[in-house]
């Protein structure tokens, strides 16, 4: 693989991308990064506060930042929120530095983590007033196809244990570094 290739984890908030990221960068032995963190970092504030006080628009644009910057990183295992590849021009230029991985998980399997995870609260804003539910799956049914159309594989995490998900991921990734050196891509 490449030695700046990123293995780039996608998916919707509570489909695994922070602990497997941190699984999958500890066994590879390489850095992981959670651009939620960045920009949390950046700013002083939490997703929340960002959201509340200045409205998504702000922490999209602080996200972008955060993603661009990713540009100068070395081989990484990156962990961006569920929705920057919702933006055009995160999507593309995380496209070209990595390989995306797409968690996935089901509306209920989401729902049971978001209700048992203390950030999720505390630290993650909602969308819209909606019923959680209800917004879950009106949200995934806009970003699926975003998320399938940019994954180059992807892995349900629905019932695998963390150690599972991330061995299928080393397993892809030690057959797409094969395709690469017989293919010459």
């Amino acid at each position: 693989m490449n030695r700046d290739m990123k293995i780039i984890l996608i998916g919707y908030r509570c489909t695994g991308k922070t602990t497997v990221g941190k699984g999958l960068a500890e066994r590879l032995g390489i850095p992981f990064i959670d651009t939620d963190l960045l920009v949390e970092k950046a700013t002083g504030k939490t997703i929340r506060e960002m959201t509340e006080e200045r409205g998504w628009p702000f922490f999209r644009e602080k996200e972008r930042e955060a993603i661009k910057s990713l540009t100068a990183l070395g081989k990484s295992v990156i962990a961006p929120g569920g929705g920057a590849v919702m933006d055009a021009e995160n999507a593309a230029l995380l496209k070209k530095e990595g390989i995306l991985i797409w968690l996935v998980a089901d509306e209920k399997t989401i729902l049971e983590r978001m209700l048992a995870d203390a950030a999720s609260a505390s630290q993650r804003p909602r969308f819209s007033g909606q019923e959680l539910r209800e917004e879950i799956r009106e949200t995934l049914s806009v970003r699926t196809p975003v998320y399938s159309c940019l994954a180059d594989f992807s892995v349900d995490t629905d019932i695998l244990s963390i150690d599972e998900v991330i061995d299928r991921i080393c397993r892809f990734l030690a057959e797409h570094e094969k395709r690469v050196k017989l293919f010459g891509g």
